[in-house]
């Protein structure tokens, strides 16, 4: 399971910005925990997004229970990977 959940929806308005929202739950930890989560979500989508996003679509990043202990490598291919296939 990975450590997050990527959606992409294309906003259809003829701007090409690429806009990006981040959630975590209460179901993962305290605050410091989902604040650490949301940190971590935040410098992946600075790596990747301008590379890799899809123009004129929003991006929401949901952190999941697994994404705090997992490597952040890991992180990296799997937000790889979910951008690749949301390209298509």
């Amino acid at each position: 399971m990975p450590g997050f959940v990527l959606q992409v929806r294309a906003r259809g308005d003829g701007d090409p910005a690429m806009r990006v929202g981040y959630t975590v739950t209460k179901k993962i930890g305290n605050a410091v925990v989902r604040n650490r989560m949301k940190r971590r979500l935040r410098a992946l989508a600075r790596e990747l997004l301008p590379e890799q996003g899809v123009p004129g679509a929003d991006h929401v990043l949901i952190g999941r229970n697994g994404g705090i202990e997992r490597d952040f490598a890991a992180l990296r291919a799997e937000l790889t990977k979910a951008l690749a296939k949301a390209a298509r």
